[in-house]
């Protein structure tokens, strides 16, 4: 029986302009959800941001064990080696090649003539295929293409190293019968076809889009683009369940655990829909590298891969000062936890002059009231202050030193613990914000839980600032 390749296109999507927002914790949550259900291909957007996007791909990269990770290249080739770095650490890794094939795609988007397309499509596939083992040629809008060109483009792609092609109808036009013919056409006039894999890729502009999909796989094609939230593309859940009810009749079958399917998506459904523009926080995830620990003999190299998992990118000097410290930690006990490594590194490491310092904060709250948090705080010596309501005590603080400061950065883990025993126990909290996507860590010590959290928030701010400001 066929395997069916259900590859998930959502990460791409919202790089694309959709209507949809993440945090950077956000995405590589719901990476590891696909890849714990059993999804085979998870694909993520195009470096933009070379910092930041690539940052993405190796902490997702990180992450996920089973799923293969597709990343995709400009048709000109000038980020191969860019994106390969990013995505060479993946267990499974796949680079794509993505090509308008319709004459005003081409046109209008490339700016290229077909004779310059194709030698550019030839000569990316073939650059990407000396890094990689798999390669996915995709031809956007091919359904509203010259079906000759198609063909050679097709051809031309699998004798550069393609090991996966996919054919989009971008439009949505097509009923299933429609697409079921236009498939059996390029299976009966490229040959070499059947060498590789075929998948597809439906817009829902008619609502049928799962219908074409279900009529391509029939037809031969082995993997499909999907996603589990509206995107007006082929719906995840939709063609699991046709799959898993009907593929007998088919001939296929699929990796999808279905009896985790619905508990998986409403956890994606709610991260994608979840509310972010008043509060701090993110959809709640926490811990995501809970769990690991290290002993007294690890080397440097092993702790420093570590810190990289937790999302720090350290200089070698802060790297040392960090690791000095661990293992005076880790002589006293059995091993460190990744959330003791963050507070080593929140103590240790970037320790800069303060830009912001607290002045006097006041927070009220109830059970029958929402929390209302005042602060003063001085940039430079000039006092300013904000007023912010929140979610609890905690939020509303945050909140407020947003408004000071102007910039909301993403609150991407807070800790609290108590470092002290009895009536005036010192409440330690850890404060990690992301910035460009690198983690900023920063700690508070006091008596009051909400006032170490105050302190922690803005020595992690201190340090996002003075490094932009010194770069």
């Amino acid at each position: 029986m066929r395997e069916i390749a259900i590859s998930d296109v959502m990460l791409k999507q919202i790089t694309k302009g959709s209507d949809y927002t993440l945090s950077f914790r956000e995405k590589i949550e719901i990476a590891k959800l696909l890849d714990k259900l059993g999804l085979s291909v998870i694909e993520l957007g195009e470096i933009v941001n070379t910092k930041v996007d690539s940052l993405l791909i190796k902490s997702v990269a990180s992450a996920v064990t089973s799923s293969v990770i597709a990343v995709p290249v400009n048709i000109d080739g000038d980020d191969v080696d860019i994106v390969w770095n990013a995505l060479r650490e993946a267990k499974h890794p796949r680079l794509q090649v993505a090509s308008p094939v319709s004459a005003v795609q081409m046109e209008y988007i490339s700016h290229k003539k077909p004779d310059a397309m194709i030698k550019a499509v030839d000569s990316t596939i073939r650059k990407c295929a000396e890094l990689c083992s798999d390669v996915e040629f995709i031809a956007d809008d091919a359904t509203r293409s010259d079906e000759a060109f198609l063909y050679e483009i097709i051809k031309t792609a699998i004798t550069a190293g393609a090991k996966t092609v996919t054919v989009c109808d971008t439009a949505g036009k097509m009923l299933a019968d429609e697409f079921d013919k236009f498939i059996s056409d390029i299976y009966e006039n490229v040959p070499a076809l059947n060498d590789v894999r075929l998948g597809v890729s439906c817009s829902n502009a008619l609502a049928m889009a799962d219908s074409c999909a279900i009529a391509a796989i029939r037809r031969g094609a082995v993997e499909v683009m999907t996603t589990a939230v509206d995107m007006n593309l082929v719906s995840m859940a939709n063609i699991a369940g046709i799959i898993s009810a009907k593929g007998d009749s088919f001939d296929a079958k699929m990796s999808i655990k279905t009896t985790q399917l619905n508990r998986t998506l409403s956890q994606i459904v709610r991260m994608f829909t979840s509310n972010k523009e008043n509060s701090p926080y993110d959809s709640g995830i926490r811990g995501s590298f809970e769990g690991i620990t290290l002993s007294e003999h690890e080397d440097m190299a092993s702790v420093m891969k570590v810190v990289e998992k937790l999302g720090y990118d350290l200089s070698e000097e802060d790297s040392v000062k960090v690791y000095e410290e661990f293992r005076k930690i880790a002589s006293k006990k059995e091993s460190v936890t990744s959330t003791e490594l963050d507070a080593i590194i929140a103590s240790n490491a970037l320790q800069v002059p303060p830009t912001y310092k607290l002045d006097t904060y006041v927070i009220n709250t109830g059970n029958n009231i929402s929390a209302m948090a005042h602060l003063k705080i001085s940039k430079n010596g000039e006092i300013k202050e904000g007023i912010a309501i929140g979610d609890g005590p905690i939020d509303a603080a945050f909140l407020a030193v947003a408004q000071v400061v102007g910039c909301r950065y993403e609150l991407d883990d807070f800790q609290i613990r108590a470092v002290t025993e009895g009536h005036e126990a010192m409440g330690e909290t850890i404060v990690k914000l992301r910035s460009e996507g690198k983690i900023y860590s920063g700690r508070g010590l006091s008596t009051d839980i909400v006032g170490s959290g105050i302190l922690a928030y803005i020595n992690a701010l201190n340090k996002i600032v003075y490094e932009e400001e010194t770069v």
